[in-house]
C-alpha cells in the first residue's frame, strides 16, 4: 500500500464519535479522509478532511462511493452491498463497530441481511443494532490502527 490511498465515509450513519477518530487519525497520518452523505455533515478545517454533499435519494451516497474508492483504499460503512462492491474493488471496508469486510465474509454477511430483510418483509420485529458503546468504540479505533499501520 501507498500513502496516496484515501479514507472514504459513507457518511449519512456513521456516529459522531466515530467521524472524530477519523478526523484526528486523517490529520495525524495526513490522509485524505473525504465524508459523503446526502446532507452537510461539520468537519474541521483541514486540507486533509472534507465533506462532499450529494444530492437526496436511495443510494446517491453509496453510489459515489463505490465509483470513486480505489483499491486498498478504506472505507467505512455498514451498508452490506456497498461494501460487497467495494471489496470486489480491492477496497479494505470496516464498519463503525469495527468489523472488518473481506472476501471471505462479505457473502456470509449478504446472505444474512437478505435473510433479514425478508424477515422484516413479512413483518417480523427484528429490531436494530445495539447503540455503540465503548466497546464497538474500541473496536473500531482498533481496526482503524491496523489499517493505518499496514500503510507504514
Amino acid at each position: 500500500m501507498t500513502a496516496s490511498v484515501s479514507i472514504w465515509v459513507d457518511a449519512d450513519a456513521c456516529p459522531r464519535v466515530i467521524r472524530e477518530i477519523l478526523f484526528r487519525a486523517a490529520q495525524r497520518k495526513q490522509l485524505m479522509l473525504t465524508l459523503v452523505a446526502n446532507h452537510a455533515i461539520p468537519v474541521p478545517p483541514s486540507p486533509f478532511i472534507r465533506c462532499l454533499q450529494v444530492e437526496q435519494g436511495f443510494d446517491m451516497a453509496d453510489n459515489f462511493i463505490a465509483e470513486h474508492a480505489a483499491e486498498n483504499d478504506l472505507v467505512i460503512t455498514s451498508d452490506i452491498p456497498l461494501a460487497a462492491m467495494l471489496v470486489e474493488k480491492g477496497a479494505q471496508v470496516i464498519t463503525s463497530r469495527g468489523e472488518l469486510y473481506t472476501q471471505h465474509n462479505i457473502r456470509q454477511r449478504l446472505n444474512m441481511r437478505d435473510f433479514m430483510d425478508t424477515m422484516r418483509a413479512s413483518g417480523e420485529h427484528t429490531g436494530g443494532p445495539p447503540a455503540l458503546g465503548p466497546r464497538e468504540k474500541q473496536a473500531f479505533a482498533n481496526a482503524l490502527d491496523s489499517y493505518l499501520a499496514r500503510l507504514a
